[in-house]
């Protein structure tokens, strides 16, 4: 399980370093892709294997399926750490989630999410403002 909160930086080929605490689950080599709210996603290959079955099973005669599945895999890039800990987040996934040199790496259990850092405390921001009426809406989780 990913959980944790971290701030990094970029570098200027496009490298950042993946937290200590994350890397033994990633494993050596994982996948990046675009992800929702203007972040990246990253999955252990265990999960994406997981996350590519389920979303084989959506009808590809559905628009929405087919727009959600274009999307989330024609910006996924393998990656793999280097010596020192580092990944190379290739330059349309940065741009993607405007990640240009300070960045934040988050666990959401079953994946890390990389965000800009102005993008994430924007996104703070708005959340805990409505957090009372989310966690309202989740009522029916059993949460």
């Amino acid at each position: 399980m990913f959980m944790g909160e971290y701030r990094h930086n970029v570098d200027e080929k496009g490298r950042m370093i993946i937290p200590a605490k994350f890397r033994e689950e990633l494993g050596q080599s994982f996948v990046v892709t675009r992800g929702l709210d203007k972040c990246l996603f990253v999955y252990p290959y265990e999960e994406w294997t997981k996350l590519e079955e389920q979303l084989k099973t959506l009808p590809f005669t559905k628009k929405d399926a087919r727009a959600f599945t274009r999307f989330f895999f024609s910006g996924a890039s393998e990656c793999e750490l280097d010596k020192q800990g580092r990944v190379n987040l290739a330059a349309p996934l940065r741009q993607y989630a405007q990640i240009e040199k300070e960045c934040v790496v988050i666990g959401v259990s079953n994946r890390v999410e990389v965000w800009s850092q102005s993008m994430w405390e924007h996104y703070v921001g708005e959340s805990e403002e409505s957090l009372a009426e989310i966690s309202e809406n989740l009522t029916d989780f059993d949460l």
